[in-house]
């Protein structure tokens, strides 16, 4: 799933700093869950901004790194077995 919008987490930031309304209700207007709002005033308080976290490549594996090595072994050396 995709990262919303640094315009629509300030929309929310700022509907909810307007005052008179809940979390609650500033979720429902938004169509957003009510811990997205709380995790976005707290990013607001604590980092100062409303960037959302990166997402990295998973981390590759040792044996994939090594596939093609490993694919001319099992290639090489057929009749061996594991112990």
């Amino acid at each position: 799933m995709k990262a919303y919008s640094i315009e629509f987490r300030q929309k929310i930031v700022k509907a909810y700093s307007q005052g008179n309304t809940s979390i609650r209700k500033v979720a429902a207007r938004f169509d957003v869950s009510k811990s997205f709002v709380q995790k976005l005033l707290k990013k607001q308080k604590v980092a100062g901004h409303l960037h959302p976290k990166k997402t990295g490549a998973r981390e590759r594996s040792e044996l994939a790194q090594r596939a093609h090595e490993l694919t001319l072994m099992v290639t090489l050396y057929q009749s061996c077995n594991l112990i």
